[in-house]
């Protein structure tokens, strides 16, 4: 059986244990943001840019995320492990935290429940979803109690949501779910063609749901490009990336692509083909 494994492990000591099982325990450590911090920059009254600096009294706060996770994984399954896109969106949660804090947060495809933990510490409500295949949903309930200590896992509700299901098959509890959602995340669920072709038919029942509900919604999509040569390109390039962006080119959204220059919170290696796409109704 073919399996893969997420890079973060070997880049990051994540102080795995080890269970019985054959799932692995690890610590996503993480420094909390200064109360102080200011997210914007300001300019004086000559126009200068002034940079808002930490003071060196400022006491620094760690945290940690506790999750049990798979160290390696066949394709299908690869919602068991930890991947970078899910740390990106961990940290540009917390960046936002102030605009965030009254939203309701839905996140797609969220494998082992990461970024919705990080995301429990900030925001009014967290909608954690994914498809119900290898106990992944048993596992983020498992890691919601592991974390109850760290922050309200009261505010995260754990649902199914099956992208290969047609929307006339949604249950009545996700169409709430999803029509009193202001801000919907998902990391790392663009590797296969036909996972692909699934996500984006999410996205129009989304939009869909945004007519109706009269609720407006914010997409937010992080990945890392895995890039490889192709003797028919002459080139390296990234693939799956770039079907997607091809078999959205007719559809009525609005892509910004987001400078990942923000604040880092969580550890990690932030490599440079790391994106973050946010996708709206225009």
């Amino acid at each position: 059986m073919y399996t893969v494994t997420s890079e973060i492990y070997k880049e990051t000591n994540f102080k795995p244990i080890k269970g019985k099982d054959g799932k692995v325990t690890s610590k996503f450590e993480f420094v909390y943001p200064a109360d102080d911090e200011v997210l914007k920059p300001t300019v004086d009254k000559d126009g200068d840019l002034i940079v808002p600096r930490k003071k060196k009294s400022d006491a620094t706060t760690c945290g940690t995320i506790e999750l049990q996770h798979s160290e390696a994984t066949e394709i299908k399954l690869v919602g068991l492990q930890v991947w970078r896109g899910a740390l990106l969106l961990a940290d540009y949660i917390f960046h936002r935290r102030d605009e965030f804090k009254d939203k309701t947060i839905m996140e797609l495809g969220a494998g082992v429940g990461l970024t919705s933990l990080a995301a429990a510490l900030y925001v009014k409500k967290v909608v954690c979803t994914d498809v119900d295949i290898g106990g992944i949903l048993d596992l983020i309930r498992n890691n919601v109690k592991l974390n109850s200590k760290l922050c309200d896992t009261s505010k995260i509700d754990v649902m199914e949501y099956d992208f290969m299901k047609p929307e006339s098959e949604y249950s009545r509890q996700l169409l709430k779910a999803i029509d009193e959602s202001d801000i919907v995340v998902a990391a790392d669920v663009i590797y296969d063609d036909d996972l692909t072709n699934a996500f984006i038919k999410v996205i129009d029942a989304i939009f869909q749901r945004e007519q109706i509900s009269g609720r407006k919604k914010e997409i937010f999509v992080a990945l890392e490009k895995r890039y490889v040569f192709t003797f028919s390109e002459m080139d390296a390039v990234a693939p799956m990336f770039e079907y997607f962006l091809k078999q959205t080119l007719h559809k009525p959204w609005k892509f910004k692509y987001i400078e990942t220059d923000f604040p880092q919170y969580f550890k990690y290696e932030r490599c440079k083909h790391l994106v973050l796409l946010q996708i709206t109704k225009s």
